[in-house]
């Protein structure tokens, strides 16, 4: 039998079953995400039996990536500039995310409404003090920004050790943020019922805290496949890095915004 010579650069990607599963973990993500929070029977369950889903479907999706990346040696220069490409569309994709939550925090706070009182914060709402756990966490979050690329400079000059210190450093940081963020939520004097303060709060905050999350496992992964990576192959890294700065801008956004601005 004649052997096939690939003459082109780009990985052209045997069929794959992991896009079809995800869409299905999506939707059942999002059904039970809708019966828990208006208070179906088993809403709860489904929506923790979905996000197990999801979660194994994405680590066997990446499993392959990695494979095919490391061990086969299907990602060319031209196939790495593709992805990088593809992961800037998608944090340009998130920025629009983010905006609409902005859009709705600023079109109910620069003109509040007379049901809320007129004013902002609308009447009975308590906001957080922004200079307390809020400024502790921003202080992590640029600790972070500062750690991970101090992890991306250790790993292009070689430096076993930095890449190592920057990881664990990183990955602290970023499980403490979580923490602080959790307890500000368990102890918040208002929720995400409570009208439109409560609505855009909880929802940009907690959109980004889950970005964190994810940025968080990202990084996580990239710690235990650090060997992996070479001077000129570490695209799944410089993808987590690209992430976790994107993950501090918005902080700093809504730092100023929702919690200082908005408090005053």
């Amino acid at each position: 039998m004649e052997k096939r010579i690939q003459r082109h650069p780009f990985h052209l990607v045997t069929p794959s079953p992991w896009p079809l599963f995800a869409s299905i973990a999506a939707l059942l993500l999002t059904l039970g995400g809708v019966m828990y929070m208006h208070n179906y029977f088993l809403g709860g369950l489904v929506l923790f039996l979905a996000f197990v889903y999801l979660v194994g479907i994405v680590t066997l999706w990446w499993r392959d990536v990695i494979r095919e990346a490391t061990f086969e040696g299907m990602h060319t220069a031209r196939v790495q500039k593709g992805l990088k490409i593809g992961v800037a569309l998608f944090i340009v994709s998130e920025v629009m995310f983010f905006f609409a939550f902005f859009w709705a925090f600023f079109h109910s706070s620069l003109s509040p409404s007379i049901e809320i009182g007129s004013i902002w914060p609308p009447a009975g709402i308590a906001p957080f003090d922004p200079w307390g756990i809020p400024l502790v966490n921003t202080f992590i979050l640029l600790l972070s920004g500062v750690t991970i690329t101090y992890t991306h400079h250790s790993l292009i000059i070689g430096k076993a050790g930095g890449v190592v210190r920057g990881f664990i450093f990183t990955i602290f940081l970023a499980v403490t943020f979580t923490l602080l963020q959790g307890y500000e939520y368990v102890n918040a004097p208002f929720n995400i019922s409570d009208g439109i303060y409560g609505s855009t709060f909880f929802m940009a905050t907690g959109f980004h805290g889950f970005h964190v999350f994810i940025g968080t496992a990202f990084i996580t992964v990239c710690f235990f496949r650090y060997t992996q990576f070479t001077l000129d192959h570490h695209v799944g890294f410089e993808a987590a890095a690209w992430y976790w700065h994107f993950v501090d801008v918005v902080w700093l956004f809504l730092f100023v915004t929702i919690y200082w601005w908005g408090s005053l």
